[in-house]
């Protein structure tokens, strides 16, 4: 990897200019320990915010019978402003826990502003209000986590979820419920990573947590922060690492609970329009050149490995920080003109460096994964090459092929080839995280894939007291072969969204006024997966013992996937990956006695695991006690090879692995 050290000097001249200023990254990073309001060992209450377009600011509350005029911030360098609260009488602080605050906002051209602070720690709805309030967060007991943090895992499997939906129940579920009822799911699973979305605070629910309001306020519709650290720990105590899904790319417009003209002026925390706002989205974009910008979001990544203890992050809407085009419109072929030069954002390429430097220097088991759809190069190589500094990027066309695929084509004109290049098209040397489908293919709009493959008939013929319909035969079996092949081929670490690992039979669309404020598609139906006598139970069995048999064997871990087969005419593609030898059969018809396949390393190989077994809706067609001897015999590019059976029934077929 040749380093590119442009990018790289950039880098450094920003991290010394962080030395010079504010004498090195460590303290300023940790700005959420200065700014917003920080109870001191004298229980006196220190105010600091950053409003350089303001002309006074006031705190106002239920400390102060909301009297607009009697607390006023003093004004200091660089559009800083402090106030200091003394004690009380009796020595309490001056402002009660869990009691609402607002900051008065006074601006040149005279208006009276109410807002929240930029860096509160928890803000509420009130039922029936349309706005958040900033409410002081000082528990008497907070919540202190006692288990380490898990190591980076040498081979990642990652649950993406999310807190409100993650019950069968028809309303915003809870953090309590996540730790009580989805955490042993997921241990169960095999999943060894969980990426919690729409944590960081977002007023609408329907934006899916993408319209962050209140960058330092965990969710309050889940529960309280003591209630999100205590999920964590208990993830920890199970060897599972959380990472946040964090919106740097982006912020909403709401004024009044949002950052938007904190301080009257349409700029502040963002570029003045047209540039700070990104018309596709209806948000506000950051201006990264900005010092107190900086401030404020590496501050906010290390409130939350910090505070909330969270063991990393996957960046959203990296595509649009790195292009001042935002990706609107790019077609994104490869060429490297598209990666380099005036289209792009260089302010943002600097602060997704320093971010990753600064993370992975404090932080060592630090996981950093980036959204980002345009295949930027290096995007997945240290700063120190020139690289951003990120441990994956999301491999983003799979599901998008999987959807095509199932959309437009019939089984029989399946292209093998067209197959492996999606799952293998990654550059080398630069991981990635591999996935059949994530929330974007679970929302209303689309269909997930067991939507595309059973669509109505889920809701009818999933019994197993009932003889299998071809729908459903060939949907169950594809389900598996699809989530199998792309674990295996697609990348060095595997995502899962919650509740497609059992194919969740419907998509997700949470309440908003399209749909009557509906909360029947914003829930997981985990009640599904108890009742033994459906075949959803069938499909998450299959899913567990895929990652099971991936923690044991490790093939995410591996180098590239060697592929021997990619058979037209027979749909069969055979490759070996990590001293596994996987085969799969997509033929819609066609079984095949003593199919030559080739393997690099000779001697026993034996069944692990086979989507054709009864216990995951299979029709249990192979022996597990045949013993699969090498013979001298070179087969497609390989040193040896071994003759197998892959049998068909109907118009669907069963993959299996033969591990040695």
């Amino acid at each position: 990897m040749s380093v590119h050290p442009y990018k790289y000097e950039l880098l450094q001249k920003q991290l010394l200019r962080l030395e010079e200023a504010e004498g090195g990254y460590e303290q300023f990073t940790q700005s959420y320990k200065t700014f917003g309001v920080q109870r001191q060992p004298d229980n006196s209450l220190h105010f600091k915010e950053w409003a350089p377009a303001a002309e006074a600011l006031f705190l106002t509350g239920d400390f102060n019978g909301w009297n607009k005029f009697s607390n006023p911030y003093t004004k200091k360098e660089y559009g800083k402003w402090e106030l200091i609260l003394q004690p009380k009488h009796d020595n309490s602080p001056a402002v009660d826990h869990n009691t609402k605050l607002k900051v008065v906002v006074h601006t040149k051209k005279g208006e009276r502003l109410y807002r929240i602070s930029p860096w509160a720690k928890y803000v509420i709805q009130e039922e029936k209000s349309v706005i958040y309030d900033w409410i002081h967060w000082d528990p008497p007991h907070l919540y202190t986590q006692i288990h380490p943090r898990p190591k980076k895992p040498r081979s990642l499997r990652i649950y993406e979820a999310h807190v409100g939906i993650a019950s069968p129940e028809g309303k915003i579920a809870s953090y309590t419920n996540f730790t009580t009822n989805v955490l042993p799911h997921i241990k169960e699973l095999g999943y060894n990573c969980i990426q919690l979305m729409a944590i960081m605070e977002h007023a609408y629910y329907a934006s899916f947590g993408y319209q962050v309001t209140s960058f330092f306020a965990a969710s309050s519709r889940y529960g309280t922060p003591e209630e999100l650290k205590q999920l964590i720990d208990v993830a920890h105590s199970m060897g599972i690492m959380v990472l946040l899904d964090v919106v740097h790319s982006h912020a909403s417009k709401n004024t009044e609970d949002g950052l938007n003209h904190f301080d009257g002026s349409d700029s502040c925390f963002f570029h003045a329009p047209p540039r700070g706002e990104h018309t596709m989205w209806d948000s506000r974009l950051f201006n990264y050149s900005s010092w107190e910008v900086l401030r404020f979001l590496l501050s906010n990544l290390r409130w939350w490995m910090d505070e909330y203890r969270f063991d990393g992050f996957r960046f959203d809407g990296v595509t649009s920080m790195l292009y001042h085009h935002h990706g609107m419109g790019a077609g994104f072929s490869g060429d490297y003109s598209e990666y380099f030069g005036l289209q792009v954002d260089e302010d943002s390429l600097v602060y997704l460096m320093l971010a990753n430097h600064i993370l992975h220097t404090l932080y060592p088991d630090c996981i950093t994964i980036a959204e980002d759809v345009s295949g930027m190069p290096a995007m997945c190589r240290g700063v120190e090459e020139g690289g951003l500094g990120f441990d994956y990027r999301l491999a983003m066309a799979i599901p998008d092929k999987w959807i095509q695929i199932l959309k437009e084509r019939k089984d029989e004109d399946w292209n093998m080839g067209n197959i492996v290049f999606t799952l293998t098209n990654r550059r080398y040397g630069e991981k990635c995280i591999a996935y059949a489908e994530s929330h974007d293919q679970a929302l209303v709009g689309d269909k997930t894939l067991a939507f595309w493959l059973m669509d109505k008939e889920m809701y009818s013929n999933m019994s197993s007291h009932i003889p299998m319909t071809a729908v459903i035969d060939r949907g169950i079996q594809l389900h598996k072969m699809i989530r199998l092949i792309t674990h295996a081929l697609g990348g060095e670490g595997y995502l899962n969204f919650i509740g497609n690992e059992f194919g969740h039979p419907e998509w997700l669309d949470f309440p908003r006024e399209g749909n009557n404020q509906s909360y029947h598609y914003a829930r997981r139906q985990f009640n599904l997966v108890d009742m033994d006598h459906l075949r959803y139970y069938q499909l998450y069995a299959f899913d567990r013992d895929m990652n099971r048999t991936e923690d044991k064997y490790g093939w995410l871990a591996a180098p590239p996937a060697f592929i021997s087969a990619q058979h037209e005419e027979d749909k069969v593609i055979v490759f070996d990956r990590g001293n596994v030898l996987f085969i799969f059969n997509f033929h819609h018809t066609k079984s095949f006695q003593d199919y030559r396949v080739g393997v690099d390393i000779p001697g026993k190989y034996k069944i692990r695991l086979d989507s054709d077994e009864v216990v995951y809706g299979g029709h249990g067609r192979l022996d597990h006690n045949t013993d699969f001897f090498t013979e001298n015999h070179p087969f497609n590019g390989r040193s040896n090879s071994l003759k197998v059976n892959t049998l068909k029934q109907l118009r669907f077929d069963s993959s299996k692995v033969v591990l040695c």
